[in-house]
């Protein structure tokens, strides 16, 4: 009576970090979770405001498709970040909402993945390290989940140039992450554009997740919709995600958006209509202020690049440590991620998710993540300094 695609499923990364840590033991006193990246500064007032404001429509079940209000603040939003045609995004056919990116990025294989045939299985392609949704996609859709190497020899990027023909040709679907998670690489648009060109030439779809996008330290990361829009004027064969949690700090609003090829998207809308959540009307109006409003972007922007500031000097040339030049994780070589994990919560009570957690084994079982830990930089600047001196205290 079970689906057995589920027991393909590595247990998820934070599941496996408290089973690794259970039974032991911190310091007695301050602790500190830098293991999850969930943003601790808070909200604009805007939020609660907007909210607040439109009480009234508690009672109104909310369309699938969104607000159009909503959309077009989407759209124009799109707009002047990637630097797009005003008419270039049309609300009715570019945009959908989400209840966070978390429920579109996996749901989306099943609008790609053919049902089976006698021919080769269909696979998807992710990054290793990865953001485990990626991987639950594409298992539960029936595909098979290819890991493609992100590692520092090749700047933390797949080398789309390593692909093999036949394996493209089974592609229905290649994520990617910009800036990634959990290295902050950012892909350059000659790199969107070689995975675009590529997703068009083998007729799969290019999914690129940029919930990190207004969070950089030095230049804003280009997005692939500019690109696409550069090659050919059009969004065929991509979509982009993008999420109010790390732009806004408002990880429970559950609000995002998917835009991109108008078909795909037209699709996705009918498989959503029959089970995912839909966020409720005042909760998107809030939504639509906020992709209205730049200055609280500028602001938490700003705070996390003192939090950067903040790690360069207490860590210095530790750890392999470099400036990430998106999001708002380190990610940090300590030779063993687990048993520094293990160690950094027993002697120091700081909590950090080691990068075996975020990767798999390789054919020869070599884990690209294994020699790191991943640590998220979202408390507030004087609590993470704190624990960054706590960190170099136990790990030299």
């Amino acid at each position: 009576m079970w689906n057995q695609r589920l027991d393909r499923l590595q247990e998820f990364p934070f599941r496996r970090l408290a089973a690794l840590l259970r039974g032991i033991d911190p310091p007695t006193g301050e602790t500190f979770d830098l293991a999850l990246g969930e943003p601790r500064h808070e909200p604009p007032p805007l939020l609660a405001e907007t909210v607040a404001r439109h009480a009234h429509e508690w009672n109104r079940y909310p369309p699938v498709e969104g607000t159009r209000s909503f959309r077009a603040a989407v759209c124009a939003w799109l707009a002047r970040r990637y630097g797009l045609p005003t008419d270039a995004l049309d609300p009715d056919r570019h945009v959908l909402p989400l209840a966070g990116t978390k429920e579109g990025l996996f749901l989306l294989p099943q609008v790609l993945v053919p049902e089976g045939s006698t021919g080769p299985r269909p696979v998807v392609l992710v990054p290793n390290p990865v953001y485990a949704v990626y991987v639950g996609a594409a298992v539960l859709a029936g595909a098979e989940p290819v890991f493609l190497s992100a590692e520092r020899a090749s700047n933390f990027l797949p080398d789309l140039d390593a692909l093999d023909p036949e394996l493209l040709a089974r592609t229905a679907a290649l994520y990617l992450c910009s800036p990634a998670n959990p290295q902050g690489t950012i892909a350059d648009r000659a790199y969107l554009a070689r995975a675009l060109r590529l997703a068009r030439a083998y007729g799969f779809l290019l999914v690129v997740d940029e919930c990190y996008a207004e969070i950089w330290d030095r230049e804003p990361p280009p997005g692939a919709l500019e690109v696409a829009w550069a090659e050919s004027r059009d969004f065929a064969n991509l979509v982009v995600f993008h999420s109010l949690s790390k732009r806004s700090s408002a990880p429970g609003l559950r609000s995002g958006f998917v835009a991109g090829d108008p078909e795909v998207l037209r699709r996705f809308a009918r498989l959503r209509a029959y089970g995912a959540a839909v966020q409720p009307l005042p909760l998107m109006a809030a939504a639509t202020a906020l992709w209205s409003d730049e200055a609280h972007v500028e602001a938490n922007r700003a705070r996390y690049r003192r939090k950067i500031d903040a790690a360069e000097r207490r860590l210095g040339n530790r750890f392999g440590f470099y400036r990430p030049p998106g999001g708002f994780f380190l990610w940090l070589e300590v030779g063993d991620g687990e048993a520094a994990a293990v160690r950094l919560w027993r002697e120091g009570g700081v909590r950090a998710l080691p990068g075996a957690y975020l990767a798999v084994p390789d054919a020869q079982g070599r884990d690209p993540g294994r020699p790191y830990l991943r640590l998220a930089l979202v408390h507030e600047e004087e609590v993470l300094e704190r624990a960054l001196d706590r960190l170099v205290a136990v790990l030299g």
